[in-house]
């Protein structure tokens, strides 16, 4: 995608309208811990075939949100209903040209995939990485190719591919 293409994606609203209502993204609070948790568990579900380990995630989502300085959020919402969660961190790596944003979970509701949400939540991601100062915003796709389409997706989006990621439990 070249850089025009990926400012035309950057440059949209906050606010969208989607048939007779408007969408609207604005930054997570703690007090979002339950519609985190619960769309987070979405996400999950998706990931793992609906074969989930029980976690708190309430508890989880609470923990992550308190942490201000290093956990940061956008939550797309129509009306008062959450559509969408957009979480990431910052990091700092010599590779990276120092500070970066590594997006932790993005996920849209089924009902408003295709509907610009993922890109509203990444132009708020970008605009958010700018005014921080980072390098670059890094996300980690999942499985290929059964998740071809998300994948498709992020290059849509600008990103490029950088090689698969690895985990090592603690």
């Amino acid at each position: 995608m070249d850089e025009c293409q990926v400012n035309s994606f950057l440059a949209a609203p906050r606010e969208i309208a989607k048939g007779n209502t408007m969408m609207h993204i604005r930054p997570v609070a703690s007090t979002d811990a339950h519609s985190v948790a619960h769309l987070v568990d979405g996400l999950l579900t998706e990931l793992h075939n609906g074969e989930l380990e029980f976690a708190d995630r309430v508890s989880i989502a609470e923990a992550v949100l308190n942490q201000t300085n290093r956990s940061f959020g956008y939550m797309a919402l129509e009306g008062e209903s959450p559509m969408g969660i957009l979480l990431m961190t910052e990091g700092v790596a010599i590779y990276a040209g120092g500070a970066f944003g590594q997006i932790t979970e993005l996920y849209v509701r089924p009902e408003y995939r295709s509907g610009g949400v993922a890109a509203a939540l990444i132009r708020e991601a970008t605009k958010f990485g700018k005014e921080r100062g980072w390098k670059r915003l890094d996300v980690g796709a999942p499985d290929q190719p059964r998740w071809a389409r998300t994948l498709a997706f992020y290059l849509s989006a600008g990103f490029v591919e950088v090689g698969p990621r690895l985990r090592l439990d603690l």
